[in-house]
């Protein structure tokens, strides 16, 4: 018997647990020559899998109707056909929202549980720490002495961000939604300052606090309010990061934002948007990057872990509410 997690709806603003249907399939089990068997081990919950429930055209294909979601998934080889792979490996891919499934053996990578723990691979050692590292290096092009601000400071990317941030020698400002991940980004990661946007009366005045000296480089996870307010702090040639936009993807109605262009005119300053495969010839070298500052004690992580298949769908609801520090995995 093998467990599936289908999307039953396109969800309508903040997705609910109606929008997904779990079924147990009776399914052969036997695999050809070429192929893989695999059990699930972890699966990634991310914030961009919501515009993959939407129908609207985005960088990747929307989820269909009726079909299993797909995340990032570590998942341990049970059997095997294939050359490449041998029983009891570990890999991790793009694969379905299953308890058992087979493969081919296309776009998985091997991973090393001796090396880091398994978890690791969907965070700080997986696209977590690459679309940190890559945004980062790529677009912000930091120099040390400069100012980076960090939104979603306290999730999975953010984290990463400002520590290699502070790696390369930057002053790291976060922000993020309670005074316990604030605390958290100092004590943990090392950034010099946090702010609470839950509790903040003026988000610009106190970014401007927060860094005196101007902000150089945004890393936004976010977009919103937040972001309008980084604006008024930028410093000419200025450089902002678009990661994400979590604060509106489930907006119904186009958010209203301000005007950003007269902010970027006048100080000469860069927004770029990205997806981490836009690097993906950079995988390798980023690759080795973050696991050295790892084995070195220069990166750390955080894990919000949520057990069992059935809470998947859960544990990708409360992202939203901002429940996760760190990586949000589900260990099944």
């Amino acid at each position: 018997m093998i467990k599936t997690i289908l999307l039953k709806n396109r969800p309508e603003g903040k997705p609910s647990l109606s929008d997904f249907e779990f079924v147990n399939e009776e399914s052969d089990l036997n695999i050809k020559e070429g192929e893989l068997l695999l059990e699930t081990t972890y699966v990634s919950v991310d914030p961009y899998l919501r515009g993959r429930m939407s129908a609207a055209k985005s960088y990747v294909p929307s989820f269909e109707l009726n079909k299993p979601i797909q995340s990032g998934v570590i998942a341990k080889i049970i059997a095997s056909k294939n050359k490449n792979f041998d029983v009891g490996d570990f890999v991790s891919g793009m694969l379905a929202w299953k308890t058992k499934q087979v493969s081919n053996g296309d776009g998985l990578l091997k991973v090393d549980g001796s090396k880091a723990p398994l978890s690791t691979y969907l965070g700080v050692l997986g696209m977590t720490g690459l679309t940190a590292y890559l945004g980062l290096e790529q677009i912000g092009k930091p120099k040390a002495g400069e100012t980076l601000v960090v939104s979603g400071a306290a999730g999975a990317v953010g984290s990463v961000v400002g520590q290699i941030g502070k790696i390369l020698g930057l002053t790291v400002i976060g922000i993020a939604g309670t005074d316990e991940k604030i605390e958290m980004l100092k004590n943990k990661f090392g950034f010099d300052a946090g702010i609470n946007y839950n509790t903040s009366k003026d988000m610009t005045a106190d970014i401007a606090k927060a860094a005196p000296n101007g902000v150089d480089i945004y890393f936004d996870n976010v977009g919103g309010p937040i972001s309008d307010a980084v604006l008024f702090n930028i410093n000419r040639f200025a450089r902002m990061i678009i990661c994400g936009a979590i604060s509106v993807y489930n907006n119904k109605e186009l958010p209203k934002s301000i005007s950003v262009q007269p902010f970027l005119v006048k100080n000469s300053a860069l927004m770029q948007g990205f997806i981490v495969s836009n690097y993906a010839d950079k995988f390798p070298e980023a690759m080795k990057q973050l696991s050295t500052w790892l084995a070195d004690g220069k990166l750390t992580y955080t894990e919000t872990i949520v057990n069992g298949f059935d809470n998947i769908p859960q544990a990708f609801i409360d992202l939203f509410e901002g429940k996760n520090k760190g990586k949000m995995i589900v260990k099944i």
